[in-house]
C-alpha cells in the first residue's frame, strides 16, 4: 500500500491543540482528538485495513490521557519500524506567561494542576513533555500569533501541494529586540567590525554593496564564515535525514540592520544550491538612532 501521512499532534494545554485539529479536518486529514497511546497499534491496524481510504491522518495525544501517556514512546519507536507510515510530530508551545494569561481569560483548570494555580500544572507539564518535545520535527509557538495565523501556519506546511522538502531559514536579528522564539540556531555576530560606525554607511543596511563588502572584507569574518559554514555542512544533512521540515538559522547583530544582515545573504545564498532557502531581515525595518 502507499505511505500514509501522519500527524501526532501534542503539546503544551492551551497552546492551541484545538485549533490545530480543526485546521487539518479542513485539509481533508481524518482527525480523531485525545486518542490513548496504547490504542495507536490498533488504530494503525484499521488504517492498514482501510484500503487507502484513511491516507491523511492525525492524532492528537496529550495529556489528558496521561496514565497512558508512558506508552506514547515505544508507539513512536515501533511507528519508526513501519515502512507504510510516514510519521511526522506537530508540538505545539507556548511561553508560561502566556499560558497563564489564556487559562485565566477561559477561567478553565490546568489538567495537572493539584492547587487550581495555572502556572504549577504548566511547569509540571513542560518537564513531562520535554522529551516528546526533543523528537518532534515540527514546533510552532504560538504566543506572539492568533489563532487565524496558526490556521494559516498549518494549511501552508501542510498543504496536499505542498512538496515534501526541507528548507533552510536564514533570519538576521537584532539583539536589541529579542531573540527570536523560532530560532534552531543562533550566531551572534556582535564582536566584528560595525559599519554603524561609518558615517556614510550608518543609514544603509546589509543589503547595500558597500556595507555587504564592509562586513565581509575583515579577517574575523572570513574565519567565522568558514567555521560556520563548514558547521552547517556537516549539520544539514543531519536534520533533513532526522525530518525536520525545516531549519532556522538566525544570525544576531546589535539592532539587525547592517552585520547580521550581510551574513544572512552570505550563508543562504552560499547554500541555495543545495537545499531550498529562505531569508528572513526581521528588524532591518525597525531602524533607530542607536547602534546596529
Amino acid at each position: 500500500m502507499s505511505s500514509v501521512q501522519l500527524v501526532i499532534i501534542t503539546g503544551m494545554s492551551g497552546a492551541g491543540k484545538t485549533v490545530a485539529i480543526q485546521s487539518f479536518e479542513d485539509l481533508g486529514f481524518f482527525c480523531v482528538d485525545n486518542l490513548p497511546p496504547t490504542l495507536l497499534p490498533k488504530f494503525l491496524e484499521l488504517m492498514k485495513d482501510a484500503n487507502n481510504q484513511m491516507n491523511k491522518v492525525a492524532l492528537v495525544m496529550d495529556l489528558r490521557g496521561r496514565e497512558f501517556f508512558d506508552h506514547l514512546f515505544k508507539a513512536l519507536d515501533d511507528l519508526a519500524e513501519t515502512s507504510w507510515v510516514s510519521p511526522r510530530i506537530l508540538f505545539l508551545d507556548a511561553d508560561d506567561s502566556v499560558l497563564v494569561r489564556r487559562y485565566k481569560e477561559t477561567r478553565r483548570l490546568h489538567p495537572l494542576s493539584q492547587t487550581g494555580l495555572p502556572l504549577e500544572g504548566i511547569k509540571q507539564e513542560r518537564t513531562l513533555l520535554e522529551e516528546l518535545k526533543g523528537r518532534a520535527q515540527i514546533i510552532f509557538n504560538t504566543s506572539g500569533i492568533k489563532p487565524k495565523e496558526l490556521r494559516e501556519k498549518i494549511l501552508t506546511e501542510f498543504s496536499i501541494n505542498k512538496q515534501s522538502t526541507f528548507t533552510v531559514n536564514v533570519m538576521s536579528f537584532g539583539f536589541k529586540h529579542g531573540l527570536p522564539i523560532d530560532a534552531d540556531l543562533v550566531f551572534d555576530v556582535r564582536f566584528l567590525p560595525n559599519p554603524y560606525y561609518i558615517e556614510n554607511m550608518r543609514p544603509k543596511t546589509g543589503l547595500d554593496k558597500d556595507v555587504y563588502d564592509y562586513v565581509l572584507k575583515w579577517n574575523e569574518t572570513s574565519k567565522f564564515l568558514e567555521k560556520v559554514i563548514d558547521l552547517l555542512t556537516f549539520m544539514l544533512p543531519h536534520y533533513k535525514r532526522e525530518g525536520k521540515s525545516q531549519l532556522v538559522i538566525a544570525i544576531g547583530c546589535t539592532g539587525g540592520q547592517h552585520r547580521s544582515v550581510a551574513l544572512t545573504e552570505y550563508i543562504a545564498h552560499h547554500f541555495e544550491n543545495d537545499y531550498q532557502t529562505r531569508i528572513t531581515h526581521r528588524d532591518i525595518k525597525k531602524r533607530k538612532e542607536t547602534t546596529s
